[in-house]
């Protein structure tokens, strides 16, 4: 996502009404780096938006994914999480804390041989154990 100081903006120029929710799930999303789950999210803004529920959640994401403000990160065939940066980026899951950590892929080091398919997503998950666990 292109750095903004005005989500109700950047919502608008991706065609998404700003409704107070959407601000608060997106925002959410931006400032967290923390891949959260729909729980994840609902359970943060609960205290802050008493009307909130999971399924608003769940249907705002789905929204956002749409129209490609945010992406699903499924590392596990069990979670679904999400994440408001939509750049070329991989995801490491570790294996004892389970935080998942975005690192960088630079797109002159990948080699894919695929040049009579359009790609539309690329996805580079890698499991094991983090460095703070290591030690």
């Amino acid at each position: 996502m292109k750095k903004t100081n005005n989500i109700s903006e950047f919502l608008l120029e991706n065609n998404i009404k700003p409704s107070y929710q959407r601000l608060k799930i997106f925002e959410y999303l931006y400032v967290h780096k923390t891949h959260p789950t729909v729980d994840e999210i609902y359970k943060a803004l609960k205290g802050e938006i008493p009307t909130l529920s999971k399924t608003t959640v769940y249907n705002t994401l789905k929204l956002f994914v749409d129209k490609g403000v945010v992406i699903i990160i499924n590392i596990e065939d069990n979670e679904t999480r999400y994440d408001a940066d939509t750049s070329l980026h991989g995801h490491f899951k570790c294996e004892k804390c389970g935080n998942i950590y975005d690192f960088n892929v630079h797109d002159n080091g990948l080699t894919i041989d695929l040049k009579k398919f359009k790609i539309k997503e690329t996805h580079i998950y890698i499991k094991g154990i983090c460095e703070k666990c290591i030690n």
